[in-house]
């Protein structure tokens, strides 16, 4: 019986003139799970497993563990150091745990399960590449499944990882893990995610984490860890159009380098070499590189012959035009669009509601603009998948579509096809709080000028 709804694709190749010695193969994945569904455990036996643990570490879970009264270790422990917090009502943020294998390195956001900290998981998710989602076999999609499958779905996370946790407690029935991976499935492609996989494991013990159960005879596919270590890592750069959100502008006007300007930053996507033509917005001046330079760990500069996202490197352009913080390099053949009217979805990650008729800023890049919410279009009901009307606004941990309007002209694109400078924040004017995340819909052409 098939244990999968989707194989996991092969690795992609290595992009065309870009080096392999420069690719680190890392992995960035969330996790996300209801109250005692176990996440704590699994993170905690994915870390013993892989050999991620320090002896002083282990020895003292082991010590605590006896004092516990346990009969084994609780491997819960090892990433349980926030509970204290939870327990006195202090705010949760992310935790991040590093691991790494022969094959490649991850980087992990651990996020609180309860429905108040989705905002926690939108953090967590908003860089990942993979979500690992736990259900509880005993009770099956919740909820909270449910809403970590819209923020996972809206957030544009291309893998997914279904662990069905407990199935000792389910003594291994496999009708109940396919009922459960069915239901899954069915709510995972309500939100466009097709690429999920789903893995009987028993955290407690370690079956099926890193090693393969006796227990489920039934079940052929990898073990959670296999899953992890072929998911394809990355996008190829080549594929994508060049953007680079100008942070800084370099003037050393040193000796050395009498007239050198560049502009530095971090492409957000695509790959650039000297000679390539581009446009800078929101000017729309054209004009070509004369140069790339990444600095040095004594600051000296190497000049590069190609430069591919992610890596952070500076720009030397053919001819002096006029390039400050938030403006966006783009490739000339593909530029995006301009635009003063935005529509997308947000999750409200304050206490401060978004209403309609609100003045906030809108940052998207590297650039901030001032930005009026013309209207809340509507919120997402959870329980029932079903977008309904926010007459009140948004309120803490909802997530729902918004249109704006915005003071000046601003590069953006579609969330879905390029997600860093389709991503954007709402800003609260007054004290610079950070109000929602948003994922833009594809720009409104009739509201701003295509370069």
């Amino acid at each position: 019986m098939t244990t999968t709804y989707e194989a996991a694709p092969a690795r992609r190749s290595q992009p065309r003139g870009i080096p392999q010695t420069v690719r680190h193969d890392l992995l960035r994945l969330a996790t996300a799970g209801s109250v005692d569904d176990g996440k704590s455990t699994l993170v905690g036996r994915l870390l013993h497993d892989t050999k991620s643990v320090l002896a002083d570490q282990l020895d003292a879970v082991e010590r605590v563990s006896r004092e516990r009264g346990l009969d084994t270790t609780d491997l819960a422990l090892l990433t349980d150091g926030l509970r204290a917090e939870r327990e006195q009502g202090i705010t949760i943020d992310v935790a991040y745990r590093y691991f790494s294998t022969a094959t490649r390195s991850y980087v992990l956001a651990d996020t609180p399960g309860h429905v108040e900290y989705t905002r926690n998981m939108v953090t967590g998710a908003s860089t990942a590449e993979l979500a690992l989602i736990l259900v509880d076999a005993r009770h099956g999609v919740v909820e909270q499944t449910r809403r970590h499958l819209a923020v996972t779905g809206l957030l544009g996370v291309r893998h997914v990882a279904l662990a069905v946790n407990k199935m000792d407690l389910v003594d291994w029935d496999e009708e109940r893990f396919d009922a459960i991976v069915a239901e899954f499935a069915r709510h995972a492609t309500r939100f466009g995610i097709h690429d999920v996989a789903a893995v009987p494991v028993s955290a407690l013990f370690g079956d099926n984490v890193v090693d393969r159960s006796p227990r489920a005879p039934w079940y052929s596919g990898p073990t959670l860890l296999e899953h992890l270590e072929s998911v394809p890592v990355g996008t190829d750069p080549s594929t994508q159009p060049l953007r680079l959100p100008v942070q800084y502008v370099v003037r050393p006007r040193t000796a050395e380098h009498p007239d050198y300007r560049g502009y530095a930053g971090r492409l957000a996507s695509g790959v650039v070499r000297p000679g390539d033509e581009v446009v800078v917005l929101p000017s729309g001046r054209r004009t070509s590189v004369a140069g790339i330079d990444r600095a040095r760990p004594d600051g000296s500069l190497e000049p590069l012959q190609v430069a591919f996202a992610p890596q952070s490197v500076t720009l030397r352009l053919v001819d002096d035009v006029d390039v400050a913080r938030g403006d966006l390099v783009a490739a000339a053949d593909e530029p995006g669009l301009l635009t003063r009217s935005l529509s997308g979805t947000v999750a409200v990650l304050s206490e401060r509601p978004v209403r309609r008729r609100d003045r906030v800023l809108l940052r998207v890049g590297t650039r901030t603009v001032r930005a009026l919410v013309e209207d809340v279009v509507d919120q997402l009901d959870i329980a029932s998948m079903e977008h309904r009307t926010a007459p009140d606004g948004l309120g803490l941990n909802a997530i729902g579509r918004v249109r704006l309007r915005l003071a000046e002209d601003v590069p953006v694109d579609d969330y879905r096809t390029l997600r860093r400078t389709g991503a954007f924040l709402l800003i609260d004017e007054a004290d610079g709080a950070t109000l929602a995340a948003g994922m833009a819909d594809a720009p409104d052409r009739s509201a701003g000028e295509g370069i």
